[in-house]
């Protein structure tokens, strides 16, 4: 299993955001993460951080969700609690790139091309300061550094990819596999998890959790890795 720092940036990089709160009280959420896996915020005109002071306390809630067939499922949820900031101007295309990768709007070519006036919408993001996390049956807290620290799971994007595929054209191998692996049937078998140290399956409405002889280290292994399991005998 991935380390869990480096596990719930790999959830934060692909999380929406869910909800936000200023000084405690709900506000409108718009936003996304960026790639050190601070939340960006959009923030219009109106709304409680427009106007508050850039160290307004923030808890912005991200969920990661699979969907497996008709059905979201949640892979981690995750509060990120800091402090907003202004984002620098020299970093704002970006930050408003990041933003529209999760909540794409108009504002944010407003919020670029007026930056900084008084009235345009305004980017934001939290120096984090700590991040709670469930995920699956582990809980606890991460601090600023221990999660800005980490990376992202390098094998991410092949390991989506790849779980894409086996649930769309091979869930009859890995309900095989699966069984084989059990000892018993497995009928409503999807592939929940994939990284370099195993995967995670949901099979009957339980999560079980099979690791890999050894870590993959590229995206051939993990699919060699990962063909162990479907052709288990």
């Amino acid at each position: 299993m991935l380390p869990i720092p480096e596990r719930i940036r790999t959830l934060a990089a692909t999380a929406g955001v869910a909800r936000l709160s200023v000084d405690g009280a709900p506000s409108p959420a718009r936003g996304g993460v960026d790639e050190r896996g601070r939340p960006v915020l959009l923030v219009r005109p109106g709304e409680a951080l427009h106007g508050l002071r850039d160290d307004a306390v923030v808890a912005v809630n991200l969920t990661a969700m699979r969907r497996l067939g008709q059905v979201e499922h949640p892979r981690g949820l995750l509060e990120v609690q800091g402090w907003a900031q202004a984002v620098p101007a020299p970093e704002a295309r970006a930050a408003a790139v990041a933003v529209a990768a999760s909540a794409p709007d108009e504002a944010l070519f407003q919020a670029l091309e007026e930056y900084g006036r008084p009235g345009a919408p305004r980017l934001l993001r939290l120096d984090v300061g700590q991040v709670v996390y469930l995920t699956g049956q582990e809980s606890g807290v991460l601090d600023a550094d221990e999660y800005l620290d980490a990376r992202p799971d390098p094998l991410a994007e092949t390991a989506e990819r790849v779980l894409a595929h086996v649930n769309a054209c091979h869930r009859p191998q890995l309900a095989g596999g699966v069984s084989r692996q059990l000892g018993e049937p497995a009928s409503d078998v999807w592939l929940r998890e994939l990284d370099g140290f195993g995967a995670t399956v949901r099979a009957d409405g339980a999560l079980i959790r099979f690791p890999w002889p050894a870590p993959a280290s590229d995206g051939r292994d993990l699919e060699t890795a990962l063909n162990g399991l479907l052709c288990a005998c």
